[in-house]
């Protein structure tokens, strides 16, 4: 797991992060994600589900193709609830495994050594992002879901669940491209 996140983080440093000029053609697996292309402000709420306390939140994202088309490469800059969160995403479509996954590396706001790593479905206009499985009496579940549209327009939902079959929602909001 380390080399493969090493990887990409060299794969992205390296590579740039423009959309080279006669790149190849994406795939299908991946023309899903182009959705997700060019800069795209969130503003949502969050609860705590221990306190009910409610806060606010903004996500400032910025996407782009890797030049070689096999990576969808997104900065944030996330403020929740007052607390800066910086991060680099990479998406991408596995050809071995035939499964969309999810890399989350950050800066600050989250501890480095620890990044968000997840198996992405696409089913139409529905992305489900997800994050550690529940384990009955012992933890929640995680996931992020985001369903596009119309265009420019994005609706996203932070869920957790104590059996994996029932969710609650912990944040949403609306995504705009701009």
């Amino acid at each position: 797991m380390k080399r493969a996140i090493e990887g990409l983080v060299c794969a992205v440093i390296l590579g740039g992060s423009a959309h080279a000029a006669g790149a190849a053609r994406l795939s299908p697996e991946l023309q899903k994600l182009d959705v997700s292309l060019g800069r795209w402000v969130f503003h949502g709420t969050t609860r705590d589900a221990k306190s009910g306390r409610v806060g606010d939140f903004t996500w400032n994202e910025d996407c782009r193709w890797s030049p070689n088309s096999l990576y969808l490469e997104c900065t944030f800059s996330n403020v929740w609830a007052g607390r800066a969160v910086e991060s680099l995403v990479v998406d991408t479509y596995d050809t071995k495994d035939h499964e969309y996954w999810h890399y989350e590396l950050y800066s600050s706001g989250e501890p480095g050594a620890h990044p968000f790593v997840s198996r992405m479905t696409i089913r139409g206009a529905t992305w489900i992002e997800y994050g550690r499985n529940a384990v009955p009496g012992k933890r929640s579940g995680e996931r992020i879901v985001y369903r596009w549209g119309p265009p420019g327009r994005v609706h996203v939902a932070l869920e957790s669940s104590k059996d994996g079959v029932h969710w609650h929602v912990d944040a949403q909001g609306d995504g705009t491209k701009r």
